[in-house]
């Protein structure tokens, strides 16, 4: 649609020796001038952008502390769960690990663990282990993507407010032709410069919208991997402590022997 903008102007500024002869603006003061110059509905548009534009930067850069920080925590709590030996010392702890959605994942399944046992010997019930990991699971990266659809949603509509803005400045630009009653750049100036700067609006506020919402995503489903591997590895750490209280003595003895 915007080739024929160019091609109209091209043709009435070939007919308009006048503005041939105008000098050129700097490109600063040009666009300051075409603002100035808006009228209210490419004024509105333009607000309307300013605004979703706003909100989405502060969307991205909450988000992108967020998930700095979930990362640097998680990297931290499982060298922390790794290097631990009993389950209390990384219950005692895990606060300190809190942004990381993996000490969500630890602390339902521990709670699960200590309403069964009282916090000592094997687990009980392995399948209400595996539910509570699934359901934390399930919080955290909700937690995660909150705001998101935001993103979407700025990204997918705000050419389209653009392009609003570009349809009415071409009813300006004609509206100002037949009031003019002649084919010249002056006539249809205004319109055209609506048009193109609501366009280039919509598609600055669109472009940073998409592709923070395409990476976060992919963030998303990388800490989903790392909850279900995490709590495949903690269900198999109590699977393990109940074979071994399972165990017969004499085995476990000859097991302990085994692994000096």
């Amino acid at each position: 649609m915007t080739h024929i903008f160019f091609a109209l102007a091209f043709f009435l500024f070939q007919a308009d020796p006048d503005a041939a002869a105008a000098p050129v603006p700097p490109s600063g003061s040009a666009i300051l001038e075409m603002l100035q110059n808006s009228g209210p509905v490419a004024m509105a548009v333009l607000g309307l952008l300013l605004i979703a534009s706003l909100y989405s930067w502060a969307i991205i850069l909450g988000k992108w502390g967020s998930f700095r920080r979930a990362r640097t925590q998680s990297n931290r709590f499982l060298r922390a769960f790794r290097k631990a030996n009993r389950l209390q010392e990384i219950a005692a702890v895990s606060e300190q690990f809190k942004p990381s959605p993996l000490v969500n994942v630890f602390d339902e399944v521990y709670e699960t663990y200590r309403r069964q046992t009282g916090g000592y010997g094997p687990p009980k019930n392995i399948t209400a282990l595996e539910r509570a990991a699934q359901t934390a699971s399930s919080e955290a990266l909700t937690v995660l993507e909150q705001r998101l659809t935001w993103l979407a949603t700025i990204g997918a509509i705000s050419p389209f407010i653009g392009l609003f803005g570009t349809i009415m400045g071409i009813v300006d630009a004609f509206h100002g032709l037949g009031t003019a009653g002649a084919a010249t750049l002056r006539a249809v100036a205004p319109g055209v410069s609506e048009a193109l700067i609501t366009t280039a609006a919509g598609l600055i506020v669109a472009v940073p919208a998409v592709v923070a919402y395409n990476q976060f995503t992919a963030r998303c489903r990388e800490f989903g991997a790392r909850m279900d591997d995490f709590s495949r590895e903690l269900l198999n750490s109590l699977e393990e402590y109940t074979l071994g209280a399972n165990q017969d003595p004499v085995e476990r003895e000859a097991a302990r022997g085994l692994h000096k």
